[in-house]
C-alpha cells in the first residue's frame, strides 16, 4: 500500500476519498471559510482544500529499487455531475499537480452554464467540488536520433488517422511513403 503524508492546514479539510470501492478518482472537498459563489461566464475562481500533500514518498516501496526517476503526479479532473448538470467545470481543463509541489492543493473552478441555464454555482466548505487520480509519472531522458528502429502500424498518421477506412489508410500510406522517397 503507497501512503501519501498529509497536512491538514485547518480543522475541517478533508482527505480526498473514493466514494465506492471500486473508484479511481478521490472525490475532493472545498475548505473555504465562506461560501463562494461562481457565476456563469465569468474568471475562473480558486477554491481552497486546506490541505497539502507530500506524493513524493514511497515509491520504491511500493515498485522497488531502480525506480528513482519515477513518481506520482496527481491529475486533478471536473466531477461529471457537476460538469454536466450545473456546469461547473475546472478552469485549466485538467490540473497538474507534480510531485515536489508542497503548497496548499487549489482547485480553479469555472461556471460555463448549462446551456440556457447561466445559475450562478454557490460553493460552500465540504462540498465535493473535483476529483483526483494518482498516476506514476516518469521523466526519461532524451536520445536524439535520424531515424526510429522501427516502424509503427501507425507511422505518421495523425489526428483521425486510426478512425479511416483500411483502404483509405493504404493509399494515405502509400502516398506519404512516396513522398518519405522523394525527399531522399
Amino acid at each position: 500500500m503507497l501512503n501519501f503524508r498529509f497536512i491538514k492546514l485547518t480543522e475541517t479539510a478533508q482527505v480526498p476519498r473514493n466514494s465506492t470501492p471500486h473508484s479511481i478518482g478521490f472525490d475532493v472537498f472545498a475548505d473555504n471559510e465562506e461560501p463562494i459563489t461562481v457565476r456563469a461566464g465569468e474568471a475562473a475562481v480558486m477554491i481552497p482544500t486546506g490541505l497539502k500533500i507530500e506524493m513524493q514518498s514511497g515509491i520504491e516501496e511500493v515498485y522497488g529499487p531502480g525506480w528513482t526517476n519515477t513518481s506520482f503526479a496527481a491529475l486533478m479532473l471536473p466531477r461529471s455531475g457537476l460538469g454536466h448538470k450545473k456546469g461547473l467545470v475546472l478552469g485549466n481543463g485538467v490540473g497538474l499537480i507534480d510531485p515536489d509541489y508542497q503548497g496548499e492543493w487549489m482547485v480553479s473552478v469555472v461556471n460555463r452554464g448549462n446551456g440556457d441555464k447561466t445559475e450562478d454555482i454557490v460553493i460552500n466548505r465540504g462540498d465535493r467540488i473535483a476529483q483526483v487520480i494518482f498516476v506514476p509519472a516518469v521523466r526519461p531522458s532524451f536520445l536524439q536520433v535520424e531515424q526510429f528502429a522501427d516502424v509503427s502500424e501507425r507511422g505518421q498518421g495523425g489526428f483521425g488517422s486510426t478512425g479511416i477506412s483500411a483502404e483509405l489508410s493504404e493509399v494515405l500510406q502509400n502516398a506519404s511513403d512516396e513522398l518519405a522517397k522523394a525527399a531522399e
